[in-house]
């Protein structure tokens, strides 16, 4: 790491290449975490990671798919330091607090854009804490960060047919929770 250091060029050249993908990569910690604080930590480990293993970087390459896929690593290698898994309890748990940030960090100003704020995008939120870690990966980096299949085939190593159905997958298990809740708040009647 000293030797990195020492070389001024690679840390501007670092900081021209991965700066720009800061605020993706707190977003995506957000949605594995479900809390600012790890949210945060995570970010700044997969951060020191990435600056640390700058040298190793492809500069022909993804770095937005190279970041993330640091970012994923230490979040599962934190998940077994400290030997748990996401849980539908731990789920349920962080539920309330991640809608309360949520609330306090948007800005409304209208009534129509408040229900929308505060109902509809946080019963997206809630289905899609719902799924399991895998598919909500997949949905996360695929439809709410915009990464193509290949990019988000690298990001979890993993095939891209591997992406493609899980995708599909969570997308239906999307639908149905969706449904449930439009019928538990009666925007739907419909007894699927």
């Amino acid at each position: 790491m000293l030797r990195w250091i020492r070389d001024g060029g690679q840390t501007s050249e670092f900081e021209g290449v991965a700066l720009v993908h800061l605020d993706l990569l707190y977003r995506a910690a957000l949605r594995l975490t479900h809390n600012r604080a790890e949210a945060e930590d995570l970010v700044q480990e997969t951060w020191l990671r990435a600056l640390r293993h700058f040298d190793q970087f492809d500069p022909g390459s993804n770095c937005r798919a190279w970041l993330l896929t640091i970012l994923r690593n230490a979040f599962l290698n934190r998940l077994r330091r400290e030997g748990r898994e996401i849980l539908e309890s731990d789920m349920a748990a962080t539920e309330a607090g991640a809608a309360r940030l949520e609330e306090a960090s948007v800005a409304r100003s209208s009534p129509e854009e408040d229900f929308f704020q505060t109902v509809l995008h946080g019963d997206v939120d809630r289905a899609l804490k719902t799924l399991p870690l895998p598919f909500r990966l997949v949905v996360t980096l695929a439809d709410l960060e915009g990464l193509t299949y290949k990019e988000v085939a690298q990001v979890l190593d993993c095939p891209i047919g591997t992406v493609m159905s899980r995708l599909s997958r969570a997308r239906q298990l999307l639908r149905k929770e969706l449904a449930t809740l439009a019928r538990e708040h009666g925007y739907s009647k419909e007894s699927r």
